[in-house]
């Protein structure tokens, strides 16, 4: 082993600042070889085998990897180069054949088998139960029962699509950090907020430019979309955001699309599913293709009448306001805002100082102090990757040790777009221990000026809840076994712990914990607490037309056969015909960048924002009948959700921590879209 490279030491909290690039390969490298060597002394084992000494062992075998892979795929990320990059494409591929050694190895099968087959005479518990049942599947699933030459080609399609996803992701962030809109005539941003500006200008000055830059990262696009009076800047922005991967050049995603489809269908159907949605939703609570659909299309059903009145509303503002013949997809934002500030004399600009970045942290932490008694103290002494980068101790009332929170909140070259939660340390138990585990959020948010700390907008302030919501269903696991700790969950079920900590923005008692003006410490207005929670079912119907819309673009990817599909933009006007508000914008594409399906873990799921708010709305509504700091109700949710991790049947832990199944009439009742 070498001992120079720190990556290979025994360490906790991972040493960031000791880290070479030139580390992560050899030491990636050196830790699958140790993970083999103990995946063979499982499978040479000459005692006959038993839960502890195949599932278990199994289950705690390859842990450098995981710890040094959780490190590299992190970084690459949220804080990576070319270099890095080069080094995931070397070893993307060499991880999945590894993955498919242990998956496809016949004499690791034949344990977990022979075990399987004698479950019902074996005294497990639950959680052991279920263990057994997802290392069985995990094998059958992934073709232990194929032929040699079907294994081969598996194995093979499993290859390139590593290569492909990666791939996918870099033109996605290379093609946002390539485009820059410099304006040098100041006329030409009016109705930009002076804040936005200032950071406009900030980054001009960063690269010796002149006037003012916008870009296409988050804090930077949706402002400009929602507040640039100039139509035609707006177009520009547009269609440099929704043509990316879509330029036939060397960033282009077009053939990464097609080819990521195709192999992923002649998997599912070399493994026996009619579809990757097939073989994706027979581990979901969703269970199959046609349920999902079903579920989509109910959902449309109540939302498109809706959203339809919505439009025809937005339209003829915009045609009386600024005599706009037709509305395009650049006027939305800008339109829909102006709206707003008509019907409920709020916008962001107005929010914006109550909301430092630093009181919401604050917020946030209080709101999980009490609901789950938690404390959070900034540390100085654990290393991190990056200077903006926070770190916080997490503990309970006694004192005790809880996890280590990572916090990584703005913009930079290095970091793909978007938000995220991620881990470095998962939660288990061995040898008595229970080895506790490190979280990370990951944002881009508005980023501090000279003049002004890091206000947030409140979609902002949302996501961050929303991501802290997932946080708390990694810090607050309590599990033996890391594979079913914390959000290793259904993805379908992933999104509740989520989306449900969203609804603590809405709420009097929870928003005067900590939004407070930045300048005067005053706490916000009762007015502008009493327009959030009316403005919060503002175009409700086409915000849920459009999220119903990337479910259905999902599905028409991965529930069929996309042999045949030989033009993305084509595929994919067919696909959103249902849901069409807009006119199409022929050149712009979503599905060269949707990184959502193509990159991350939502093919054949993205539908599961939606399903997880079916189920977070009936979960508040639970709240709210009890007081929505209820420690009763609260401890039920951790004790059943939070700290149960994937040890269950979600519907099973869901049913146990409501009293009931779930139904869609919570969420239809608080978009507004059915009667309360």
């Amino acid at each position: 082993m070498d001992s120079q490279n720190i990556l290979l030491t025994e360490f906790d909290y991972a040493p960031f600042s000791k880290i070479k690039t030139e580390d992560y390969k050899p030491a990636i490298l050196e830790a699958v070889e140790l993970a083999r060597k103990e995946i063979d002394e499982i499978v040479n084992s000459t005692e006959s085998p038993t839960f502890e000494n195949t599932l278990e062992a199994l289950e705690y075998s390859g842990q450098k990897l995981d710890r040094v892979t959780s490190i590299f795929f992190n970084i690459n990320s949220a804080e990576t180069n070319e270099e890095i990059q080069k080094i995931a494409q070397e070893l993307s591929p060499v991880l999945s054949e590894f993955k498919n050694d242990v998956i496809l190895n016949k004499g690791l099968f034949k344990r977990i088998k022979s075990i399987f087959e004698k479950k019902d005479t074996l005294d497990l518990n639950k959680e052991q139960n279920m263990l057994l049942e997802k290392k069985y599947k995990a094998f059958t699933r992934n073709g232990a029962n194929l032929s040699e030459d079907k294994q081969t080609v598996l194995r093979e399609f499993d290859k390139e699509l590593s290569k492909l996803k990666l791939k996918f992701g870099e033109n996605v962030l290379a093609e946002t950090n390539r485009y820059e809109l410099q304006v040098t005539n100041e006329s030409k941003l009016g109705g930009l907020p002076e804040s936005f500006k200032d950071e406009a200008r900030s980054v001009a000055k960063s690269k010796d430019k002149d006037g003012w830059i916008f870009t296409l990262e988050y804090p930077s696009y949706i402002p400009f979309m929602k507040y640039a009076n100039d139509r035609e800047l707006r177009k520009e922005l547009a269609l440099a955001f929704g043509s990316r991967g879509f330029h036939n050049d060397e960033l282009d995603n077009q053939e990464n699309v097609l080819r990521i489809a195709k192999l992923r269908y002649k998997r599912a159907k070399l493994l026996g599913f009619d579809s990757h949605a097939h073989f994706v939703l027979e581990e979901r609570m969703a269970e199959t293709p046609e349920k999902v659909d079903s579920f989509l299309n109910e959902m449309l059903e109540k939302a498109k009448p809706a959203a339809e009145r919505e439009f025809k509303e937005l339209e003829n503002f915009a045609k009386d306001l600024d005599g706009i013949d037709e509305l395009q997809k650049w006027d939305a934002a800008f339109y829909g805002e102006k709206l707003k500030q008509k019907l409920f004399n709020l916008d962001d600009e107005k929010l914006k100082p109550y909301f430092k970045l630093e009181n919401v942290i604050s917020g946030v932490f209080t709101v999980a102090q009490k609901l789950y008694g938690l404390n959070f103290e900034e540390v100085h002494n654990i290393d991190k990757y990056h200077q903006d980068v926070k770190t916080f101790q997490v503990t309970d009332e006694s004192g005790e040790n809880i996890a280590l929170f990572y916090a990584d909140f703005h913009p930079r070259p290095g970091k793909r777009d978007g938000a995220w939660m991620t881990i470095y340390k998962q939660q288990y138990v061995q040898n008595n221990v229970n080895e506790r585990p490190h979280i990370s959020i990951v944002c881009n948010f508005t980023k501090p000026t000279e003049k002004e700390p890091s206000l947030l907008t409140f979609n902002e302030v949302t996501t961050l809840f929303h991501e802290f919501g997932h946080a708390l269903h990694g810090m607050l696991a309590n599990t033996t076994y890391p594979s079913l700790s914390g959000a290793n969950v259904y993805w379908d079920f992933v999104e509740l712990p989520s989306q449900v900590l969203e609804n603590w923005c809405y709420e009097k008692e929870s928003l005067q914990l900590f939004a407070k003006h930045y300048k005067t410490g005053e706490a916000i207005p009762q007015e502008y607490i009493d327009k959030i929670k009316e403005s919060a079912n503002f175009l409700e119907g086409m915000a849920t037309l459009r999220q119903l819309s990337f479910g259905m673009l999902d599905l028409s990817w991965h529930a069929v056969d996309p042999s045949g599909v030989v033009d993305v933009k084509e595929h994919e006007i067919k696909a959103f015909e249902p849901t069409k508000l807009y006119p199409d914008v022929t050149s712009n594409c979503m599905s060269t960048a949707f990184s959502h399906i193509f990159q991350g873990g939502y093919s054949a799921g993205y539908y599961s924002y939606k399903w997880a708010e079916v189920l977070d709305a009936d979960t508040f509504e639970y709240f709210t009948e009890n007081g929505i700091f209820s420690k009763d109700i609260a401890d039920k949710f951790r004790e059943n959700i939070l700290s149960k991790g994937g040890t269950e049947h979600p519907m099973e832990l869901y049913k146990r921590f409501r009293g009931k199944e779930p139904k869609p009439d919570a969420l239809l009742r608080r978009a507004g879209l059915i009667s309360k």
